[in-house]
């Protein structure tokens, strides 16, 4: 399908992406095909944000709420992670893509941190495209480790910069957009400092179900948006 021409794009656009379970289990599948498909959606709309000019895409991979989920689950998830950064989904080096990760990844097993730590150090060239995993990130946690780090280097009188330098996403573009799938209408205690003025976007389609055409719509409901800040500008006489 042709590209709308948008007005306007996000330079950051961040992804709650809910539904994969219900998306299986509507079609009589195991939920594990439900990630497998997600994972496989999330390439997709990845490379077309990219593709668009959108510079930075986050993405709520697994919370930290998630380790309630059955064991099975939790391994599958973790196996498609070991997958995401040994190359399988993702070409980081061949399209520039620079890593970063929010969250205490190092609780999902060696497997998984190194191939972090390895994605992180090969890919930190790169700054046109940056491809952000919360992986056990909670908003929450991160909020307890800023302060927590500020307080053992000593800072008083912190200010929001102060926080914004401390967070994960310190060396990211601040937050235009923020989408979630599947109905949903919260933020599940995803980037709560980060989201202050970013705009919302919420659709009922289940993240396997979000192609193309469901981006574009969120984009171009964005370029509607008239962001004020909290400001307003006086009527002209």
């Amino acid at each position: 399908m042709a590209k709308p021409q948008f007005t306007k794009l996000p330079t950051h656009i961040a992804f709650i992406i809910d539904g994969n379970g219900r998306w299986a289990k509507k079609r009589g599948l195991p939920r594990t095909a439900g990630h497998k498909a997600g994972i496989d959606r999330l390439k997709q709309i990845v490379y077309e944000a990219f593709d668009l000019g959108i510079k930075c895409v986050s993405v709520y991979c697994f919370s930290t709420e998630n380790w309630n989920r059955p064991e099975k689950e939790v391994n599958y998830l973790r196996n498609l992670f070991i997958k995401l950064l040994n190359g399988k989904y993702f070409d980081f080096e061949g399209r520039k893509i620079r890593l970063n990760v929010m969250g205490d990844y190092t609780k999902f097993g060696q497997e998984v941190s190194d191939g972090v730590v390895r994605t992180l150090h090969n890919t930190s060239k790169y700054d046109e495209h940056i491809l952000n995993l919360g992986i056990n990130y909670g908003s929450r946690d991160e909020l307890a480790k800023a302060f927590n780090d500020m307080q053992k280097d000593g800072l008083t009188n912190i200010s929001p910069d102060d926080i914004t330098n401390y967070l994960y996403t310190k060396d990211l573009p601040p937050l235009d957009l923020c989408v979630r799938t599947s109905g949903e209408i919260r933020l599940s205690n995803f980037m709560l400092y980060q989201v202050a003025y970013a705009e919302l976007y919420f659709t009922s389609t289940f993240w396997p179900d979000f192609n193309k055409r469901e981006l574009y719509k969120a984009l171009t409901d964005f370029a509607s948006r008239k962001r004020r800040y909290g400001a307003i500008k006086e009527d002209k006489e």
